[in-house]
């Protein structure tokens, strides 16, 4: 029996410059550009849908925006509500709360980051949404944790301190772009200030629910693959894993047509019709072809 997720909403970020990606990114948004055959923003978005999760808000650029637009639309053919807002300039992912404040409407979120890929199963995230009160974060065995946010747990796996790319880490465990937070979340992001950098930290949102008694912290296992697309290479690297999966096993990542099927959101007429208006390609034929297995 599946418990209801308590957690309805969702969150894509997919603002910023892109910088590490120039040229690439100098006239097209990072979560645009493709990885293997799908554009980012798909694979983030597939994850909350997996989850669950059928109402969720992109934020990005006032420039993006008409982008994200015209190749998502209303969500109506994934049987999701796509709304859309935007992000003024890249001041911290913690922001997106404040962006998205209206739309949030006093409840509780997923915030998903736009560059991130996650495969495997998501019942981890299945279980953070169905969480009641407080914080879910994850953590991520990684070689190089002084890139990233970097969480330490106790003997019980129980967070002890959270730090933002520190030069001497004191665990391995990444915190990947992909956090569950209850009602209090925008409270706890408008009383931010700003780090050295100018931003306002999600390190900072996760310390204020430790703080509270409130943080749970889950660790993805070697059966999780987290894939980031920040560098040229993430980014190449991340297009060579999934063209290598769906290859290998003639299925399709983050196919959002297939998932919508799949979950419920869609049926089996919704989207025949939905196909009806997609251009012949090999896109076209793989989603036909699961529509007939399904």
């Amino acid at each position: 029996m599946t418990t209801s997720p308590v957690v309805h909403k969702g969150i894509v970020l997919a603002g910023g410059r892109g910088t590490r990606l120039y040229p690439l990114t100098t006239y097209v948004n990072k979560q645009l550009l493709p990885v293997y055959d799908k554009p980012m923003v798909y694979y983030p978005i597939s994850t909350l849908m997996l989850g669950g999760i059928r109402d969720i808000l992109i934020i990005s650029g006032e420039q993006e925006i008409p982008h994200y637009r015209a190749l998502l639309g209303d969500g109506s053919r994934f049987g999701v509500t796509f709304t859309y807002a935007v992000q003024e300039k890249p001041n911290g992912i913690a922001e997106a709360f404040l962006v998205g404040e209206k739309f949030l409407s006093g409840q509780g979120c997923a915030l998903v980051l736009g560059d991130n890929i996650f495969f495997g199963y998501l019942d981890f995230l299945r279980r953070a949404v169905t969480s009641p009160k407080g914080a879910t974060i994850f953590g991520y065995r990684v070689s190089n944790p002084q890139e990233y946010g970097v969480v330490e747990l106790d003997a019980g796996g129980n967070a002890v301190s959270l730090e933002e790319k520190p030069k001497q880490p004191k665990s391995h465990l990444a915190v990947p772009g992909l956090y569950v937070y209850d009602n209090q979340v925008v409270e706890i992001a408008r009383k931010l200030t700003p780090s050295a950098r100018g931003e306002l930290e999600i390190t900072d949102v996760n310390r204020a629910y430790l703080a509270r008694g409130q943080l749970r912290v889950e660790r993805l296992g070697r059966g999780m693959a987290w894939l980031d697309t920040g560098t040229v290479q993430s980014l190449a690297d991340a297009s060579e894993f999934i063209g290598a999966i769906e290859r290998r096993q003639g299925l399709k990542v983050a196919c959002l047509e297939e998932v919508a099927l799949r979950m419920g959101f869609v049926d089996r007429a919704q989207l025949a019709a939905t196909l009806a208006g997609y251009p012949k390609s090999d896109y076209r034929s793989y989603v036909e072809s699961i529509l007939e297995e399904v």
